[in-house]
């Protein structure tokens, strides 16, 4: 039976409350469960949270160098490519060299920037002559015969960015490709 005495919060919270023999067994009060802490579900979801959060900073965190390197050494793959089906389609030979850092030539794209490499045996403005990074360098006067035979020699160039290097190869046969280790 309920009392008012101190420390009886039930009976304080409802004092017209009756006797307990008059409730109904759905009537009857449970005390609430207390909070003892997290169940393993939040925590589990808690940690999943954090996890997610933490792969996406490490992805944005990328080397922004490396990127641009790798993303400049895929183009210059496709050109390349598309360089060969020119060549083999007009029969004339098509040699791509690059330039010294800086060197500026006829065909460049903008009077203002400086080539980076050149197609030669190519209309000029055919194909693009500058890197995508400004950091991006090739070894002065390398040259690449990218043509008109269908079955040229194994060839590779090597790309720098700050301390990373690539290169961007093929054994004739096949495609040039970006390697990140040497050929």
């Amino acid at each position: 039976m309920p009392t008012s005495a101190a420390g009886n919060k039930a009976a304080l919270a409802n004092p017209t409350q009756g006797v307990r023999a008059s409730k109904t067994p759905r009537q009857v009060s449970r005390p609430l469960r207390a909070s003892r802490g997290f169940t393993l579900i939040e925590l589990l979801v808690v940690i999943a949270l954090i996890a997610m959060g933490t792969a996406a900073v490490s992805f944005s965190l990328r080397d922004s160098a490396q990127t641009s390197l790798v993303r400049d050494g895929e183009r210059l793959a496709a050109l390349f490519e598309s360089a060969r089906a020119r060549s083999r389609t007009s029969g004339m030979p098509v040699i791509w060299h690059s330039l010294p850092q800086g060197t500026a030539t006829s065909q460049s794209d903008t009077a203002s920037a400086p080539a980076a490499f050149v197609f030669e045996g190519l209309a000029p403005h055919t194909l693009p002559e500058q890197w995508l990074s400004a950091q991006t360098q090739a070894p002065a006067n390398t040259r690449l015969v990218l043509g008109p035979d269908p079955v040229i020699g194994p060839q590779s160039v090597m790309l720098r960015a700050k301390d990373f290097q690539i290169w961007v190869s093929t054994d004739g046969l096949k495609p040039f490709t970006v390697l990140r280790a040497a050929p």
